[in-house]
């Protein structure tokens, strides 16, 4: 066996996991980390320990969404309060760890762990205009896709989308559901 291997069955042991989440509840949503809890998931997702790559722990509650209460307008079709988001957990993840490092794009992202509460995902950042990435050509591309998090197009997000499948049976994903809707209307 490889060393990741060894990696990938000891990083999810029960008393360190209780004892991380129990440190992690007491930080902020959005913190910026130094090394990848999972080496082996990070390396196979693109991380490279470079200059330039960021890597974020991010916080999501677990649940299902509200709406705000209903003020005026008291229509039956307005009263009901469940919201079904389209997206999952971890592509909000990746929005929100984006939103707080404007500079940097969304390479990728994985699951840490959760409790009966909180999620958390790991999201690694790539800096735009550093340096080190721009004269990297495994990493220049990103320069061309601006909010690849914002428009659908990291892998969580095209998992939501039901990008994940081809041919028949899938002839309604692409380009997008309403496209597919609007299309002969």
């Amino acid at each position: 066996m490889g060393a990741y291997q060894y990696i990938r069955e000891a990083w999810n042991s029960q008393e360190q996991l209780k004892e991380r989440l129990m440190a992690w509840r007491r930080e902020p949503v959005t913190l910026r980390i130094d090394y990848p809890t999972r080496l082996d998931r990070a390396r196979s997702l693109g991380y490279k320990a470079k200059q330039g790559i960021i890597l974020v722990r991010q916080r999501v509650l677990r649940g299902g969404r509200k709406r705000p209460k209903v003020r005026a307008g008291r229509r039956s079709k307005r009263m009901t309060q469940r919201k079904d988001l389209k997206l999952n957990f971890q592509s909000v993840a990746e929005r929100r760890a984006n939103q707080a490092f404007v500079n940097c794009e969304v390479l990728n992202s994985y699951f840490v762990a959760q409790d009966g509460k909180n999620i958390w995902y790991e999201v690694i950042l790539i800096d735009r205009s550093h340096p080190a990435i721009l004269a990297d050509s495994r990493f220049a591309w990103i320069n061309a896709k601006r909010g690849r998090a914002f428009r659908g197009l990291t892998s969580a997000n095209r998992k939501s989308r039901g990008l994940r499948h081809k041919g028949k049976g899938a002839e309604k994903m692409r380009p997008s559901l309403r496209a597919h809707g609007r299309s002969g209307n």
